[in-house]
């Protein structure tokens, strides 16, 4: 049976935008849509609100095959240097992810999709979710339901948020691609925007793209996996 291969780009702003924009269209060409992971706002006092054309340009991109995740609230890291929702409870995590929504409604990108940082979301995190309104998590080993409680069962592997970027990773990253998309799994590949014009890192991630589709992996996002599976409970 045929796996499926997901691509994700984290780190998405001004700065990184001309990258992000290049790569999406190398994917284009391979016909694999992107999940791009939206944060309104990053390190550095960077608000999403305020970036008129990295807004226009991801608007454009979900209007055709490509969707939009949710990716915390201002990723910034607490005193214990945890990612962002890793620790909060539900009544925290709750305002956080309503203040997000609402940014992301006045941009135009309002999702019911969540991806932590660090894939990261915590036990209270996890419960707030459905209450303002998300119905999919998006966690490091699973892709979870948190209305129905149904699970997907498929690691992150990628490059930067959280996951190493060193060349000797770049090499395992490629094995662990092969490996799961010959036996028919689901090949969940993340990257930051800013490692992808590194000439290890941004070749291994086109590698394992390319090895997946070379295996029958069919490209997916995660809103189309999303509503196959509301489909599917249907």
């Amino acid at each position: 049976m045929a796996g499926q291969l997901i691509v994700s780009v984290s780190g998405i702003r001004a700065e990184t935008l001309p990258q992000v924009q290049g790569f999406a269209a190398r994917l284009s060409e391979r016909a694999v849509p992107l999940s791009y992971l939206v944060a309104p706002r990053l390190k550095g006092g960077y608000r999403l609100a305020d970036d008129v054309p990295t807004c226009e340009w991801l608007r454009q991109r979900r209007a055709g095959d490509d969707a939009i995740v949710l990716h915390g609230y201002n990723q910034v890291p607490s005193r214990k240097r945890r990612a962002e929702f890793a620790e909060l409870s539900a009544h925290e995590a709750g305002l956080r992810l309503l203040a997000a929504d609402r940014v992301l409604e006045h941009s135009g990108l309002r999702t019911r999709i969540f991806a932590a940082p660090r894939w990261n979301a915590s036990p209270g995190a996890r419960s707030a979710m459905p209450i303002r309104g998300f119905r999919t998590n998006l966690g490091s080993t699973s892709i979870d339901n948190v209305v129905t409680g149904t699970q997907l069962r498929a690691r992150v592997v990628g490059i930067g948020d959280g996951l190493p970027t060193e060349p000797w990773w770049c090499r395992l990253l490629v094995a662990n691609t092969v490996r799961i998309a010959r036996r028919g799994g689901v090949v969940r590949l993340s990257v930051a925007a800013k490692h992808l014009e590194e000439p290890v890192a941004g070749k291994a991630i086109l590698d394992c793209i390319d090895l997946a589709l070379l295996h029958g992996s069919e490209p997916q996002t995660y809103r189309s996996l999303t509503l196959a599976s509301v489909r599917k409970a249907a």
